[in-house]
């Protein structure tokens, strides 16, 4: 029977100093509760039930954007973890299955951790819960346990010396038998130095009532919590060594791996070769063999095996180079398929186009794309020479093998194999360049 997911993602992130909910900021252009999300993906998921509070109709949007199937529950009055969980039990009615309790600010539970979880799960425990052993503990609440039995889970407030020596912490993340889980939610009180239902009760108050509970383990990193943005920052570089580590283990070569900066989606296959301060944003997917020269910056394109792109260049979205295609130093190119073989060598930008298999394209190009209301493309045929500095104004046509020559406007289609000069008549005027030049100088008082 499928698993139900409840994300916790109500909480206000006041250390955030932000306007915007906590759990939207990113991590690796992701949010950070699509991140926790994400985690459950090893799982039969069924329904997945989101609990807002701070900025709800923002974090509800973009969790339908996410996956439109999942339904919001409102966390009005912030009484808790538990009362929490509570008001996605509606949403619940009747799902069955067992049902695991995410947040959404803490973005790197693993798949395999949640599975280990179902799997104790499966193995008899009506509770399990996730733990870790922290380094410093601090105030995180702690698991008291009799060898591998959970006796009861106490908050920093609540717990007496003994239990705060405790290294063995709660990570929140807890998974049992839907109905059962808010059968003991309901039972919840608040008896607490918080005032506060917590979810972390429902261990004691299910064994008072026979049942059993058991801890799962985990690394301590894979329960970092985001309330700051240093913990943002945290989180980024957690999940930077984790890809750079991945890419490498992979076959990808990382001239400097520490100043390559991932999506949470970046493909890149092996033999690869990354230079130094490369950023792939999200969309971006390299084949095997490619070379991404340093500087350079990455966003929803497509990189083919054997291509080379940079040093400083900037492919933007819908941007697609194919094999052994050369995009070279200050080249900007968006929204554009640049063919096998073909060169942009440097200094141009290429946005709305066509190029075609073999075709160069000379410093100083610019496909002039926009008329200040709507876009235009550009095609450019297969071996097609375009000059230095030309503008090609579009919607325009350069055909197979035709040739434009330096400096030109281009307004009109090229047929294949002509070549096109669209230049303003050159006049020179004898000894004005010297006169001119004395002139300035005079006005402004200074002398050759």
């Amino acid at each position: 029977m499928a698993t139900q997911l409840v994300l916790l993602a109500a909480g206000q992130g006041k250390r955030m100093k932000s306007d915007r909910p906590k759990v939207l900021h990113a991590v690796a252009g992701r949010a950070l509760f699509a991140h926790a999300l994400a985690s459950a993906e090893g799982l039969d998921v069924g329904r997945k039930v989101v609990v807002v509070g701070n900025g709800a109709e923002d974090v509800a949007a973009a969790a339908r954007a996410v996956d439109p199937e999942i339904v919001t529950a409102h966390q009005a009055d912030r009484l808790g973890t538990g009362h929490a969980v509570a008001q996605a039990r509606a949403a619940l009615e009747g799902a069955g299955g067992d049902t695991v309790v995410l947040y959404g600010d803490t973005p790197f539970i693993r798949p395999e951790t949640l599975a280990a979880m179902a799997e104790r799960r499966g193995a008899g425990a009506d509770i399990v819960v996730l733990g870790f052993h922290a380094a410093d503990p601090g105030r995180y609440g702690r698991l008291v346990t009799d060898g591998d039995t959970l006796l009861r889970i106490v908050e920093f407030n609540d717990a007496t010396l003994e239990e705060r020596a405790l290294t063995l912490c709660n990570s929140g993340v807890v998974m049992a038998a839907t109905e059962r889980l808010f059968e003991l939610v309901a039972a919840l009180g608040n008896d607490n130095a918080a005032g506060e239902y917590y979810l972390t009760d429902i261990v004691e108050i299910g064994r008072d009532r026979g049942l059993t509970a058991a801890v799962v383990t985990c690394a301590e990193e894979e329960t970092l919590g985001v309330n700051s943005r240093a913990d943002l920052a945290a989180a980024e570089a957690v999940f930077q060594a984790r890809a750079r580590a991945a890419a490498m283990e992979n076959g990808v070569t990382l001239d400097a791996p520490e100043t390559v900066h991932f999506s949470h989606d970046t493909e890149i296959g092996r033999d690869c070769v990354v230079e130094p301060n490369v950023v792939f944003a999200p969309g971006v997917t390299v084949e095997p063999g490619a070379r991404i020269r340093a500087f350079s910056h990455l966003e929803g394109a497509h990189v083919s095996a054997g291509a080379v792109v940079g040093p400083y260049a900037r492919l933007r979205p819908g941007t697609r180079v194919s094999e052994g295609a050369r995009v070279g130093n200050f080249v900007e190119v968006k929204n554009a398929e640049i063919g096998e073989g073909a060169k942009l060598p440097h200094l141009s930008y290429i946005g709305d186009a066509t190029v075609g298999a073999r075709a160069n394209i000379g410093a100083g190009t610019i496909t002039c794309n926009y008329d200040g209301v709507s876009k235009h493309r550009t095609a450019i045929g297969e071996a097609a020479f375009i000059g230095s500095n030309t503008m090609l104004v579009a919607p325009v046509t350069v055909g197979a093998e035709a040739v434009t020559a330096s400096g030109s406007v281009v307004v009109r289609d090229v047929p294949d194999g002509d070549l096109a000069i669209a230049r303003g008549e050159q006049i020179n005027k004898q000894g004005y360049g010297r006169r001119l030049m004395d002139m300035l100088r005079a006005r402004a008082g200074k002398g050759k």
